[in-house]
């Protein structure tokens, strides 16, 4: 079993930044990628970015060229740098782990872009 735990987010206004983190623990042997997905209001979860091991990584186009999505691998730990922020980001923020071919998710944070 994979624990994941997201933290980071909170309340920022329109072109502001945040860092989300998401950690995971527990029985892990080798996460092939982690990714970070978000949810708002009345819509369905969305991709934001995934990264692999290998480090390649796949934004939406809506984040493209705002966010960062970085990884370390010695402390199963990712990263999601975001900047510009617009009031259309606002959502819950998902972090995902793929380990062993099992997905695991987290609790999400809120990120909140006051306009």
């Amino acid at each position: 079993q994979v624990h994941v735990v997201e933290s980071g987010g909170g309340l920022v206004q329109t072109g502001g930044s945040l860092r989300l983190s998401c950690a995971a623990s527990g029985s892990i042997f080798s996460i092939y990628a982690m990714g970070w997905y978000r949810q708002a209001p009345g819509k369905q979860r969305e991709l934001v970015a995934t990264i692999t091991s290998g480090g390649n990584t796949n934004y939406a186009d809506s984040v493209k060229g705002r966010f960062t999505i970085s990884r370390d691998n010695a402390k199963n730990t990712a990263y999601l740098q975001m900047n510009s922020l617009k009031p259309e980001d606002t959502a819950v923020y998902y972090c995902n782990v793929i380990e062993r071919s099992m997905n695991y998710w987290g609790q999400g944070t809120q990120v909140t872009v006051s306009s």
